[in-house]
């Protein structure tokens, strides 16, 4: 049974309609009112770096490891969303994991095309491996556009033939810019947060002409084989439900190790609201996986 924090959360989201017609600075501003001025954890040390020409910052808690990291990529659909909105969520994860998380501040839409995004992502990770990191002390993670982010990244380090991270964590993955699953008509009286008409917007910020059934905009229809194992968290209350199950079911098929959690009552990315205790174990649960896959 969902918790009342989560009640109260569904309540205030549905109390915030969207607004289709928003413009893109109207849309950005409204996710940083809401998700950067959340308190930061006691403790937490943030240092600015600029990853090969990507704006990134290192978020650690105490005790993270120096030589472990988690190179994560916000959520926001491709065009809004930055290290300030997900700070609060990185330091959570640099807390369950023992590492130190690197968010960065990737190119969007409508400024910056698709395949912008995923050129950053490689770059950024580059520059890990060109610092000293071992492969096998990174992992990928990301929420919403940066879960798909995370298996585009996966696939284009893959084929670009560097050596793969450990892993990769998806939260709520959106990997299907078609918005073509089920679950988008099914479950839309269900989730309080994303619906296929402003999706579909985004994604159109964010593809230009591209088509969006291109495999490092939408990793449904990649080649997935030989990708690190991953571990898939979504909300059984999403429109995107089935970007995870049909995801998990073709990484089964290329005979990748992946693990997919349905959360019962969930909502997209709940991980983010940090005040309900369904996000604290989330995160808890993607800690083990790291801390395993980190070694």
């Amino acid at each position: 049974m969902a918790s009342p924090e989560l009640t109260a959360v569904v309540q205030a989201l549905r109390a915030r309609p969207v607004v289709l017609n928003a413009s893109v600075a109207e849309m950005r501003a409204g996710m940083e009112s809401m998700l950067s001025a959340v308190q930061l954890p006691a403790g937490v040390i943030r240092e600015p770096r600029d990853a090969n020409g990507v704006p990134a910052e290192w978020i650690s808690m105490p005790g993270a490891a120096a030589d472990r990291a988690v190179l994560y990529f916000h959520g926001g659909g491709y065009v809004i969303g930055s290290i300030a909105t997900h700070r609060e969520l990185a330091a959570r994860i640099s807390a369950a994991s023992g590492a130190r998380v690197l968010l960065i501040d990737y190119r969007m839409g409508p400024e910056h095309r698709f395949p912008a995004a995923v050129e950053d992502a490689v770059a950024a990770y580059r520059w890990l491996l060109d610092a000293g990191f071992a492969p096998g002390r990174i992992a990928f993670a990301g929420d919403s556009a940066g879960g798909g982010l995370t298996v585009a990244a996966l696939l284009a380090v893959r084929d670009a033939k560097l050596p793969l991270p450990s892993t990769g964590v998806c939260i709520s993955p959106w990997v299907d810019l078609e918005g073509s699953g089920a679950s988008m008509t099914t479950k839309a009286a269900e989730d309080p947060m994303v619906q296929k008409a402003p999706l579909l917007l985004l994604a159109g910020h964010y593809l230009g002409s591209a088509n969006p059934r291109s495999p490092l905009a939408s990793p449904l229809y990649a080649d997935l084989h030989g990708l690190p194992p991953l571990l898939i968290q979504v909300g059984s209350a999403e429109t995107l439900l089935d970007d995870s199950t049909r995801i998990a079911e073709k990484l089964r098929a290329a005979k990748v190790d992946v693990e997919l959690e349905v959360w019962p009552e969930m909502i997209h990315v709940w991980h983010a609201f940090g005040m309900l205790p369904e996000a604290g174990r989330a995160v808890e649960r993607i800690g083990q996986h790291l801390r395993k896959r980190l070694g």
